[in-house]
């Protein structure tokens, strides 16, 4: 991993996922590019006017000075001894503007906070988040407000049993390196035990064959609640982590909990969640 970005609103839900982005880029002496959306009122006949464009560099310069002041608030590192990049945006959609950038720099892992200040705009949230579930180019990682004493030795994986689980386990083994955390791959079904059991063992065999990484375990629950028993399993397991693979026309979340159960579980986890695309394993 050698490039993180980390799009904050300035509010105190997305220092969490800031303190994230840190510790990654730390861990990996990654660069870490740390950047703000905005957007100014078109309250002017022509966006052309010499009035607007010193209106857009005003702001340009304002929220370049919050976004270094926001950082040394809440990581108090001296930003010299840090490979840092500001970086300060003006467009209408957050998503495009990050996805732009993701591309454009060549990003390895966007980090976001689960939710902003903006109820109406749902900052991260909602559609926003969904469509950067669909069309990351990177890893996404969405964290939530949490606890700051929250461990990172444990992380988990819902699996499918995908052939493209065994790259995003793989993937997911590399950060686990980092922390020497254990990782636990759960699958969460309501099929026929005989059938499902037999998979999870072809399951295993593949995951030890291909990925290096001797603290992994496995585990096998049948439920008719599918997203209740998650939410549990993380509990009872102190996850620090939990990680999904993000296909191109659905997600583990889509598959078994609808599109709407995806915000309850953004809403109600204390986790944060990993999304692997399946087009940049």
């Amino acid at each position: 991993m050698k490039t993180i970005l980390y799009a904050t609103d300035y509010s105190e839900n997305s220092v969490s996922a800031l303190k994230f982005a840190h510790i990654l880029a730390k861990k990996f002496n990654a660069k870490l590019i740390i950047m703000h959306v905005f957007e100014i009122p078109i309250t002017l006949a022509s966006t052309v006017t010499l009035t607007y464009l010193k209106k857009e560099k005003k702001h340009y310069v304002k929220n370049r000075k919050m976004l270094k002041d926001f950082f040394a608030q809440y990581i108090g590192e001296p930003v010299k001894n840090l490979n840092l990049n500001f970086v300060v945006d003006e467009e209408n959609s957050v998503t495009n503007s990050l996805l732009e950038k993701a591309i454009k720099l060549n990003v390895d892992l966007i980090c976001v906070g689960a939710k902003g200040t903006s109820a109406v705009k749902e900052f991260l949230l909602g559609n926003t988040a969904i469509s950067l579930l669909k069309k990351s180019p990177c890893t996404l990682m969405i964290v939530p407000q949490r606890d700051e004493n929250t461990q990172l030795n444990k992380m988990i994986y819902a699996t499918d049993f995908e052939s493209a689980d065994v790259f995003a386990i793989n993937k997911l083994a590399k950060i686990a390196k980092k922390f020497d955390a254990q990782i636990r791959v759960v699958h969460i079904t309501t099929g026929k035990k005989y059938e499902i059991e037999a998979k999870m063992e072809w399951f295993k065999e593949n995951v030890r064959a291909k990925v290096n990484y001797a603290k992994i375990e496995f585990d096998l629950i049948f439920s008719e609640n599918i997203l209740e028993d998650l939410l549990w399993y993380l509990e009872n397991n102190n996850a620090g982590i939990v990680a999904m693979l993000e296909r191109k026309n659905s997600t583990f979340y889509e598959k078994h909990f609808q599109l709407d159960k995806v915000k309850q579980m953004a809403k109600r986890s204390t986790v944060p969640l990993i999304s692997f695309n399946i087009g940049g394993l």
